[in-house]
């Protein structure tokens, strides 16, 4: 009997992971029934996360109500699962653009105490592994707000208590830590971080994200400048140099404040999720692994789903297959890349609108077309 592995991204504004996960499994057994199929559904740390990490946690979803961005009282949620004792914070939730209108975007003034609020919770709640993902920021504060939460205290060069944002980067001089939650220490923190870019400097958090975050070309100066000063006080407290972590200018900063205050790890999204789906123990002995995701395209090729899929397939020799909406690389890349097998699932579509209203019954295709020239 063959094996099969379906482990897809989800097709963003059409199909969930699971929902093509149903649709390969049906295309499959309208050509072949004794077949072994093992759903894996996968996702990359960002957008929608959430829903697979839910598939594997078997997590409740936990209301708090916390501080958004601009210390306004809001309602946000993460995921735990006692009997894991693992939680999973999107730190988009409480701390992102997404709970802000264009308009009141400005990182100066914003903050990731929100996102704090929600870690407080979950080790209140009795976490002991934390699972963080970072994307979709709206800060800039170096994890401040985030650190504020857990009790930690940024004082200016007069012993004041400071605001935990952007602006006041420049003026932390000493930071306290004699009212962090004792509990702060035995908890295992893992961070979903995707990109490499330092602290601060040109390719840092400011110069690179604030734009998108509200800040104009004189608020980027100041808080690549209060980003680098920080830095120096981090080093002299912790005697850690975050300007030489990969990914700490991550989320505004938020990447270095993880491996300082948390002392986290920073791993990459998609090796997160196969860690929790437990992804390399299911491909061994597989026929196949069938993939997919919206766009098959130059990204792919840095930290996505299929990648990480690849990565796994090609260490036990496992001959991967792509069904993706639509297909952007040319036959060699495809072949470079490592897939035995591609194609668009909506080649015959007149348009997008067209392709997404019919993407489950594409896919259903795709797969039995895909079982009548490869597993016959």
């Amino acid at each position: 009997m063959k094996k099969m592995v379906l482990a897809p991204d989800k097709f963003k504004g059409s199909l969930t992971g699971l929902e093509f996960c149903e649709a390969v499994e049906t295309g499959l057994r309208k050509v072949y029934t004794e077949l072994e199929i093992i759903k894996s559904p996968l996702a990359d740390g960002g957008d929608g996360t959430i829903e697979v990490v839910r598939y594997y946690l078997n997590a409740d979803t936990v209301e708090v109500t916390v501080n958004d961005p601009l210390f306004r009282p809001i309602q946000a949620s993460y995921l735990y699962s006692p009997s894991s004792g693992t939680a999973y914070i999107e730190m988009a939730e409480a701390s992102g653009l997404k709970v802000l209108q264009d308009y009141e975007r400005n990182c100066m003034q914003t903050t990731t105490l929100g996102t704090g609020q929600l870690i407080a919770d979950a080790i209140d709640k009795g976490a002991k592994e934390i699972i963080l993902g970072i994307g979709g920021s709206a800060t800039n504060d170096a994890g401040m707000g985030m650190a504020t939460a857990l009790g930690f205290q940024f004082l200016d060069e007069h012993g004041n208590t400071l605001s935990p944002v952007g602006a006041n980067l420049i003026h932390v001089a000493s930071i306290q830590t004699s009212e962090v939650i004792p509990a702060l220490k035995d908890v295992l923190f893992k961070v979903a971080c995707d990109v490499t870019n330092p602290f601060y400097g040109p390719t840092g958090a400011a110069h690179v994200y604030a734009r998108q975050k509200g800040a104009t070309n004189t608020d980027i100066v100041e808080l690549d400048k209060g980003l680098k000063s920080f830095a120096w006080v981090l080093k002299e407290h912790f005697e850690l140099d975050v300007q030489k972590i990969p990914g700490a200018g991550a989320a505004g900063g938020l990447g270095a404040a993880a491996c300082v205050f948390l002392n986290a790890e920073l791993v990459s999204g998609i090796e997160l999720v196969k860690d929790l789906a437990d992804f390399d123990s299911k491909v061994k002995g597989a026929d196949w692994i069938i993939t997919g995701e919206g766009k098959l395209d130059d990204q792919t090729l840095s930290g996505k789903a299929i990648q990480g899929v690849l990565d796994s397939a090609n260490k036990f020799g496992i001959p991967v297959a792509a069904f993706c909406g639509s297909i952007e690389i040319s036959e060699s890349s495809a072949e470079k890349l490592g897939l035995a097998y591609w194609v668009s699932v909506s080649r015959d579509m007149p348009n997008l609108e067209e392709a997404f209203k019919h993407s489950y019954t594409n896919v259903v295709k795709a797969a039995a077309d895909f079982a009548e020239k490869q597993l016959k």
